[in-house]
């Protein structure tokens, strides 16, 4: 999801990776040549609220600003192979490749809308997650669908259609781990959101994409579905709800059968919120059960029984966050920004 609406108009482009990709996307990162040690600038401050919060955030824990200058970064996954992580600008319809010693440059453009009309709004691809094979998978924004990056460039669509009717604009996943993928619903890409003409379902939903290709609607109660993550057993799938009458995120049993039930109000953000940027977006989960949920102010720390151990004080609507090298640095979208912050803790790397 996007907190600040920007309008961005372009044409469609092919689909290119990397160093073949034409671009006047102006994200900058002040990196130096490839084997030499970068320093990186700061930002930000930490919220230290329970004594719990300092076995998982050092003392001396920096938030390093990694790049900067995107219209909205969402998304990041670090690829195990090859040591560098993926992230998306929604608006600007691009994935970026960020590694150390290189910086960031465009993978992949158009990454969520291949469509020969120019729209506005937020086109490209939001949430991404890779398979068991290391296959990048991708949430389209403006193709309104789940996709799979082939090896020879080419899309290939996973989850388009539910009872014949277009999704949304599918946002956020997760896989489980029975290769089943689990995935949010909001209206986030359509330029009209929940009044847009082109809207086919009348909820916004949460499904499950079985890897025979059946689809299953689990939840579609939600106002703004939106981060989606599994605790460490997989007996509990949270979902943040971006809705500023209400943001909080809720927590669900999952059953033997993939589905889900039970839902309940996890954590209420709510108080958080006056004079804090941004609201419950993307969230993950260390191997111990704390969930690192962006919310107001940036990346809440909440422990697996609900409490608000401390905040990872970015200063900006903070959109996403994902695990990366040995598990343990936390890798942050914030508006323009991508950063990190070097744990204690440590989490599931895709």
């Amino acid at each position: 999801m996007k907190m600040k609406h920007i309008e961005t108009v372009f044409p469609a482009l092919a689909i290119c990776l990397a160093f073949g990709c034409q671009t006047s996307d102006t994200a900058y990162n002040s990196q130096k040549p490839p084997g030499s040690k970068v320093s990186y600038s700061t930002m930000g401050s930490f919220d230290r609220r329970h004594a719990a919060f300092n076995d998982l955030v050092p003392s001396d824990a920096k938030i390093e600003k990694l790049a900067e200058g995107y219209e909205w970064s969402e998304g990041p996954v670090w690829i195990r192979d090859g040591d560098y992580l993926l992230f998306s600008d929604v608006p600007m319809n691009t994935v970026y490749k960020w590694k150390e010693g290189e910086g960031a440059k465009p993978f992949l453009k158009p990454s969520g809308y291949t469509g020969a009309k120019a729209r506005g709004g937020e086109p490209g691809s939001n949430g991404l997650t890779v398979d068991r094979e290391g296959r990048l998978v991708l949430c389209q924004h403006g193709d309104r669908r789940v996709s799979r990056l082939e090896k020879n460039r080419q899309f290939q669509v996973l989850a388009e259609l539910y009872q014949l009717r277009r999704f949304n604009s599918p946002n956020d996943l997760a896989f489980k781990s029975n290769g089943d993928l689990y995935f949010t619903d909001p209206p986030y890409g359509l330029e009209g959101l929940n009044n847009d003409p082109a809207k086919e379902l009348r909820f916004n939903g949460v499904y499950r994409l079985k890897p025979d290709g059946e689809i299953t609607l689990l939840i579609q109660d939600l106002t703004f579905p939106n981060g989606i993550a599994f605790s460490p057993d997989e007996k509990a799938l949270y979902i943040a709800v971006s809705d500023p009458k209400r943001p909080v995120i809720m927590a669900y049993d999952v059953q033997a059968d993939g589905k889900v039930s039970g839902g309940r109000v996890f954590f209420d953000a709510g108080p958080l919120a006056p004079g804090r940027k941004g609201l419950p977006d993307g969230l993950k989960v260390d191997n111990a059960g704390n969930l690192f949920a962006t919310g107001p102010g940036g990346v809440l720390v909440i422990s697996p029984q609900g409490e608000h151990l401390g905040t990872i004080n970015t200063g900006e609507a903070t959109a996403n966050c994902a695990w990366g090298n040995d598990g343990s640095v936390l890798y942050i979208t914030a508006d323009m920004y991508l950063c990190r912050v070097q744990t204690k803790t440590k989490g599931k790397v895709p």
